[in-house]
């Protein structure tokens, strides 16, 4: 039987060679050349049974080859290597057929396990619309690590699917710059991309924002109104910290992804839904499952496609990229110019950054503003993070009223001129009451006895407030 052959284009000799050797030993027969011109008249003869091609070639793109490639030899699989390991040459490549991206460095063992799987695939690929040329300019997402080259793959393979997808990660890991970027340059980006977060809101008004309600349907509805499902319809539905969603939410949440509809709270009518559903949280789904605070099939269904974004200090590499885009971003928005010299990008790289990217923005923001020296140096920023590092020894509690106070912000602020409805005194009470007797109940294993003299409560008082909140009490999980 004739050995299969390779098509191989790329600029480095060095890399021809080694690519000719792996796949020489896996029983292919292997031709080379160093331009996309030689490249294109084997194609244009015949030759090859898959191309593996570079994307930076002497004379040519080698993106810009596969539409004609496609168009003249539609059965013949293409490989792309890059060492410009951004999101959009993933997705070019991905968007004009290539049958897979490799960022370079690139493991030899993967490449050959990818070229065996796409000579094993007889038929020809679907067609895909073309990343419309308008959508050229630099991405959100910024890095070139291993981590965020899985990221770019990953997104990649989910444009042209209406899978659900599940973001995992720490606040300030860009979920939503990640779901995001998966409608803009999904097939569902001329729809409305519709974000809600599920921590911003009121547990007792989430089904209300989500489906809509009816007029009369409760005190304060003086008017129809349409819920984020409704808006989202033929685009994309974003559920931001979906670990905080109530149980009686989640069980509506879970009809319309099963179902594919819906019903306005206080309506009679049922509305089809018709929106891709993407959620994000930075909590342990699976261990709210255990503590029976989130449903165990609701997590099936959203958790189609988990996608975890790394944290920065496991891309520490990306860092450098990541201070000059914010400083542009700075300058662009008349902030002085500044740079960040070797010592300080190093302290910089070596830091641990709890607050993520997002901490990382807020920082250069800071140095541009505040500092007027040009050149920015490594005692400023030992200043800077001394400054900002968590002050746990000034009190426990100073953490949490910080967090709640933005938590209560970020509330006012979702209702833009006008004011929330009455009782929200009481309202805020019980959120803050839910969790704090469902976690001292899980730390404490069920008991009672001990979860009362934790917080403090008499015993009776405590089981009035399991059975007014409905908490679920889990007995022997956790405790101490």
């Amino acid at each position: 039987m004739t050995a299969l052959t390779i098509l191989v284009a790329d600029d480095d000799g060095a890399i021809r060679t080694v690519l000719t050797q792996a796949l020489g030993r896996a029983g292919y027969q292997v031709r080379t050349t160093g331009n996309a011109a030689t490249l294109w008249r084997w194609i244009q003869d015949g030759e090859g049974d898959l191309v593996i091609t570079d994307v930076v070639m002497p004379d040519e793109n080698g993106l810009d080859m596969l539409p004609r490639i496609r168009k003249l030899r539609p059965e013949l699989r293409v490989i792309v290597m890059s060492a410009q390991s951004t999101l959009q040459t993933a997705l070019k490549a991905t968007e004009r057929g290539a049958f897979e991206y490799l960022p370079k460095p690139f493991d030899l063992v993967e490449l050959v396990n990818v070229v065996r799987r796409a000579l094993e695939i007889s038929k020809t690929p679907k067609k895909r619309d073309p990343l419309s040329e308008d959508k050229d300019e630099q991405l959100p997402l910024i890095g070139r690590s291993p981590a965020m080259q899985d990221i770019y793959r990953s997104l990649a393979r989910l444009m042209g699917t209406d899978l659900t997808v599940m973001i995992v990660g720490e606040s300030g890991t860009g979920k939503e710059l990640v779901a995001r970027a998966l409608h803009d340059y999904g097939k569902r980006r001329n729809g409305p991309f519709v974000a809600v977060n599920m921590a911003a809101i009121p547990r007792e008004l989430i089904e209300s924002e989500l489906f809509g309600h009816e007029k009369g349907a409760f005190t304060g509805a003086v008017a129809q109104s349409a819920g984020r499902f409704e808006q989202a319809q033929g685009g994309t539905l974003f559920l931001d910290e979906i670990g905080d969603m109530p149980p009686e939410a989640q069980i509506r949440l879970l009809r319309v992804l099963q179902e594919g509809e819906y019903i306005s709270v206080g309506g009679q009518t049922t509305i089809r839904s018709d929106s891709r559903i993407i959620a994000a949280t930075h909590r342990d789904l699976k261990q709210l499952i255990r503590q029976g605070l989130f449903r165990e099939d609701l997590f099936f269904r959203l958790n189609v496609v988990p996608l975890r974004l790394p944290l920065l200090r496991e891309r520490a590499e990306d860092i450098p990229e990541l201070v000059h885009h914010f400083l542009n971003l700075a300058s662009s928005e008349g902030l002085p110019r500044k740079i960040i010299d070797n010592a300080a990008m190093e302290r910089l790289k070596s830091y641990r950054w709890p607050g993520n990217v997002r901490e990382l923005e807020n920082l250069i923001r800071r140095l541009a503003a505040l500092y007027s020296q040009e050149i920015i140096g490594v005692d400023v920023i030992e200043a800077e993070l001394a400054d900002t590092s968590p002050a746990t020894e000034s009190g426990e509690g100073n953490g949490l009223t910080h967090s709640m106070e933005m938590h209560l912000q970020s509330y006012f602020s979702a209702h833009g001129d006008s004011l929330p409805s009455s009782g929200l005194y009481e309202r805020v009470l019980k959120e803050v009451e839910r969790p704090l007797i469902s976690l001292t109940l899980h730390a404490t294993g069920g008991n009672q006895i001990k979860a009362a003299n934790v917080l403090g409560l008499n015993r009776n008082t405590l089981r009035k407030k399991i059975r007014d909140l409905n908490i679920p009490v889990v007995r022997g999980g956790g405790g101490k």
